[in-house]
């Protein structure tokens, strides 16, 4: 198996979505030129959903149309309808994201359908973003325990996600949303998943409610995944899983797999000053572990 992991930065959007504290549109875009900066090559930016619902998203557009292209970056947007996908479109965004989840529960607070209806509709945006060339990347949500419905069935998350595979996605996402899945849990869903589905089309989500998502990273490693995502500075939540926490931060992530021997070609110092430099506009502090061992490691440095 390849020692090189593909990380899918999604601080600007899964991480910056359920801040409290208005962050300029400029800052959004140092923030991600920050990130590309540290080498990420996928980066989710933004999300074309409602911004009535959700006013952190509000400036796709604009974000979209500010940061630099190049052949070498992926910038994502999501993508909830057919309306989104207009937006997307307009924006010229390259790739996007279509969401659901394996349970119904959350699907219907989430996106107002159950999950067999996201995915008819789904198949129609799909097509439209086929045709005009664009790149799709699929999630699906409580892959492991739903907040609404209880324990999910491993199996269940393998339907969805070659129902998205079977639509044109290029890969699938698989998401933890409520952070409370173990490394023994993340092998079960993957002893499933796997011999149906080829590593390379699926990335595993974690959140670290539990302080399990580096755990769990490692194992789902050990099972032959090579795609993973996480957002820098660890940000991140849920606003229809009241219990959720923070992404695995992207530090942390890169900090455990330069130490297992992975490649990923992304800078930790670079991606932790990305991350230092976005606190200052929070109010709260980063959930990052490697945050704050580096800054307590250089305020040892300072007193020696």
């Amino acid at each position: 198996m390849s020692n090189f992991v593909t990380i899918t930065e999604v601080g600007p959007r899964d991480g910056l979505q359920n801040e409290k504290a208005v962050i300029s549109t400029s800052d959004k875009v140092a923030f991600i030129n920050d990130l590309m900066e540290a080498g990420l090559r996928r980066i989710e930016v933004g999300s074309f959903v409602n911004p009535e619902l959700v006013p952190a998203m509000a400036d796709a557009e604009a974000i979209f149309q500010l940061i630099p292209r190049s052949s070498e970056h992926m910038h994502i947007g999501l993508v909830p309808n057919q309306r989104g996908l207009e937006r997307a479109i307009d924006a010229g965004c390259q790739a996007i994201a279509l969401f659901t989840a394996s349970s119904d529960g959350f699907a219907r607070a989430n996106i107002n359908m159950s999950v067999a209806e996201s995915l008819v509709q789904f198949r129609d945006v799909a097509s439209k973003a086929q045709a005009h060339g664009m790149l799709i990347r699929g999630y699906v949500s409580t892959v492991f325990e739903c907040p609404y419905d209880g324990k999910v069935d491993p199996k269940r998350v393998l339907e969805v996600s070659q129902a998205l595979l079977d639509m044109g996605c290029y890969e699938v996402s698989l998401g933890d949303t409520t952070g409370v899945g173990t490394p023994a849990e993340t092998r079960q869903l993957l002893d499933v998943v796997l011999p149906e589905i080829d590593a390379d089309n699926i990335s595993m989500h974690f959140h670290d409610t539990w302080g399990m998502a580096v755990a769990n990273a490692i194992t789902a490693l050990s099972s032959g995944i090579r795609r993973l995502d996480a957002s820098a500075g660890g940000l991140g939540g849920c606003p229809f899983a009241k219990t959720a926490s923070g992404n695995l931060a992207t530090e942390d992530l890169i900090y455990a797999l330069d130490h297992l021997g992975f490649d990923t070609g992304v800078q930790l110092e670079k991606v932790a000053s990305a991350s230092a430099r976005l606190s200052g506009y929070l109010d709260h502090p980063l959930p990052s572990r490697v945050h704050h061992a580096l800054i307590a490691q250089a305020k040892a440095d300072a007193a020696c």
